[in-house]
């Protein structure tokens, strides 16, 4: 099963992801804690400016403004 890491601050995204049988890993100092293929982040490390360095080479989704059941349909769209 394909793994989503998922940021310590959205918790109740990673509950309800993990209640739709998806398998959820932490990210600590940035970096997924085990094999993922997406990333669920807050949005709140946003570049002002746009740019942004590439730091993985997977899928990343800003949860900022999202319902978990958005986030949900996201997570689905990019694994399969």
């Amino acid at each position: 099963m394909k793994a989503v890491a998922v940021e310590p601050a959205l918790s109740h995204i990673r509950q309800y992801l993990e209640a739709q049988g998806l398998q959820c890993v932490d990210i600590r100092d940035g970096q997924p804690q085990g094999a993922a293929a997406v990333i669920v982040q807050t949005g709140a490390d946003k570049n002002l400016m746009g740019m942004q360095d590439v730091v993985h080479d997977v899928p990343c989704i800003s949860a900022d403004g999202l319902t978990p059941q958005e986030v949900y349909e996201r997570v689905k769209r990019v694994l399969q």
